[in-house]
C-alpha cells in the first residue's frame, strides 16, 4: 500500500482515479480547486501532512473553449499551479515518483494525417493547449535542474476520454446526454473533426503503471484508432436509445476561428506499450456503451460510487 496525493481529485479523471487507486489498496489524500494549487503555502502543508510517496498532478483549467474567455487563469493554474506542485513534492521528502498529467493537445498540430510521437515538437493554436505545452517544458526542465537525486517525473498526454461522470461544457458526450435528459436535439460543433476518443479507465492505467514503476519522461496514452465527432453522437443515440442530432448554429467572434479546434489529431502509442506493457481493451463501441449505461444509472439515482468500482473491476479483469 501506498500514499498517493492526487491533485484535481474532484474532476472527471481524478474521481475515476481516486477509485481505482483506493480499490487498489492505496491510502489517497485528494487536492482540488485552481485557487489551491495557486496557494503555495496551503499546498505545501497539505503535502507535508500527509507525507505521500506518490503524486498524480491533474488539476487543471482542462477546457480549449475556456482558456479563450480566462486565459490568464488558464496560464496561472495549468503552468504556475504545475510548477507549485513540483515544488511542494521536492520539500516533501517522501515523495518517490511524480505523474503530471497534461494532454494529446500539446502538439504543434500541423494534420499531417500522422501520429503524434512524444519526440514531436509542441505546441498550441489556442490558450489551453499552449499552457499546457509550457507545463510539459516546465516539468522537463525542473527534472533536470533539481530531481537528480530526488524522485521520478514522468508526464502523461492522453487521447479525449468519455467516461460517467464527465459534465464539462462543449464537450460531445456531455453535450448529447444533456440534450436527451432535456428531451432536446443534440447539437454538433464540428461532425467531421477527429480525435483518439478512449473509455477514461485506458490513460488511468497508464498513469498508475507510470508511478508504480517510477519511470521517467513523456508517454502517450491513446487508442489504436479513431473515429469522428458526428460517430460518437451516433453511437451515444444508438446506446442510449434516443436522441436526434443537429448540425450547430455557428456563432460570431474567437469562437467561430478556424485555429480554435483543431479537426485531425493522432497519437502514437507504441512507447506505453514497449515499456510498461500498456495497451487499449475497449473498442470506441464498448466504452461509449459503458458509458451511456453510466449516465443512464445516474439519471435512475443509483448508487454511483458503486457502480463505478463495478466497472473498474470489470475494466481491470478484462482480457
Amino acid at each position: 500500500m501506498a500514499k498517493v496525493f492526487v491533485t484535481g481529485h474532484t474532476g472527471f479523471k481524478g474521481t475515476w482515479l481516486c477509485h481505482w487507486l483506493r480499490l487498489l489498496g492505496h491510502d489517497v489524500c485528494g487536492y482540488s480547486l485552481p485557487q489551491n494549487i495557486l496557494n503555495k503555502k496551503e499546498l505545501e502543508s497539505a503535502m507535508q501532512k500527509f507525507k505521500p510517496s506518490l503524486v498524480f498532478h491533474l488539476a487543471a483549467q482542462p477546457l480549449v473553449l475556456a482558456s479563450y474567455k480566462e486565459p490568464l487563469l488558464t496560464y496561472q493554474t495549468n503552468v504556475i499551479g504545475t510548477l507549485n506542485v513540483l515544488e511542494a513534492a521536492r520539500k516533501c521528502k517522501s515523495v518517490k515518483a511524480f505523474v503530471n498529467v497534461t494532454t494529446d493537445k500539446v502538439y504543434e498540430n500541423k494534420e499531417n494525417g500522422r501520429a503524434y510521437k512524444e519526440t514531436d515538437s509542441l505546441g498550441g493554436h489556442d490558450m489551453y493547449s499552449s499552457s499546457k505545452a509550457c507545463s510539459e517544458i516546465l516539468s522537463q526542465s525542473y527534472s533536470k535542474s533539481f530531481l537528480e537525486n530526488s524522485f521520478t517525473l514522468a508526464t502523461a498526454r492522453s487521447g479525449n476520454c468519455i467516461g460517467g461522470g464527465d459534465w464539462a461544457e462543449n464537450r460531445i458526450v456531455p453535450d448529447c446526454i444533456r440534450a436527451i435528459y432535456a428531451n432536446k436535439p443534440i447539437e454538433i460543433r464540428n461532425p467531421n473533426a477527429v480525435r483518439p476518443w478512449q473509455f477514461v479507465l485506458e490513460p488511468l492505467h497508464g498513469y498508475i503503471l507510470l508511478g508504480e514503476k517510477h519511470l521517467q519522461g513523456n508517454f502517450n496514452f491513446g487508442p489504436d484508432s479513431v473515429i469522428p465527432v458526428k460517430d460518437i453522437a451516433k453511437k451515444v443515440v444508438k446506446f442510449y436509445g434516443k436522441g436526434k442530432i443537429v448540425r450547430a448554429h455557428c456563432n460570431t467572434g474567437v469562437f467561430n476561428t478556424p485555429q480554435h479546434e483543431a479537426n485531425l489529431l493522432m497519437l502514437c502509442n507504441k512507447k506505453a506499450k514497449k515499456l510498461l506493457g500498456w495497451k487499449p481493451k475497449y473498442t470506441i463501441d464498448m466504452a461509449l456503451e459503458k458509458t451511456v449505461e453510466w449516465y443512464k444509472r445516474f439519471k435512475a439515482k443509483e448508487n454511483m460510487e458503486k457502480f463505478m468500482l463495478c466497472q473498474i473491476e470489470e475494466y481491470m479483469n478484462y482480457e
